[in-house]
């Protein structure tokens, strides 16, 4: 995007637009479409989207930090080997995109829809993942530490778990072996499962 650019944009849609290895800077972009668009080797600092359409983008090698994805659709979109330094992507669902592999570092995907995704092997320590609906998705080997679960007939196989929230959650589909959990989500799980824990001697 040339200099000299709006640094809020709206309701504008872009179609084929290369973009290829360039820096953006606190730029807002709302109720925008963004079609075919080449963003890979990007980078995007304190940039924010609010609403928009991203359909068969190729975001990769992108590195995005401080960035937000809010309440947007992102469709058929790429983020090999991207990296997500601090980003939000509060409320935003993602349709057979490629999010892997993927870097990231802190930030919220709080309620993000993601299902069928895959994230294997990802580190998603230190995200916030409440009210993330990740159902249907392979998880197998990843850091959920943060995670409040909910329905999630996920493959969890080998994931990690310990200090996930969960207690009323309904993991009878999810693959579970050689997750690991600690004290309060085994008995969570106990419990879950019908069997009475007693800890006493």
């Amino acid at each position: 995007m040339a200099e000299g650019q709006p640094d809020v944009v709206e309701g504008t849609r872009f179609e084929r637009d290369d973009w290829y290895g360039e820096e953006w800077v606190g730029r807002t972009f709302r109720d925008c479409t963004f079609i075919d668009v080449d963003l890979t080797e990007a980078v995007l600092r304190h940039t924010t989207f609010e609403q928009c359409r991203f359909e068969r983008c190729r975001l990769n090698a992108t590195r995005l930090e401080t960035t937000a994805f809010v309440a947007c659709d992102l469709a058929h979109t790429s983020f090999f080997d991207a990296e997500l330094d601090g980003c939000k992507l509060v409320g935003s669902t993602f349709t057979d995109c490629t999010l892997r592999p993927l870097a990231v570092t802190g930030g919220t995907w709080q309620g993000v829809t993601a299902r069928g995704a895959s994230l294997a092997g990802v580190r998603l320590a230190g995200l916030d993942l409440r009210d993330a609906d990740l159902s249907l998705s392979d998880l197998s080997g990843c850091s959920l530490r943060s995670w409040t679960a909910a329905s999630c007939e996920a493959n969890l196989t080998g994931a990690d778990l310990r200090g996930a929230g969960l207690a009323g959650a309904d993991l009878s589909g999810a693959r579970l072996s050689s997750a690991h959990i600690d004290l309060a989500g085994a008995v969570t799980l106990a419990e879950l499962a019908g069997l009475v824990v007693d800890l006493t001697e």
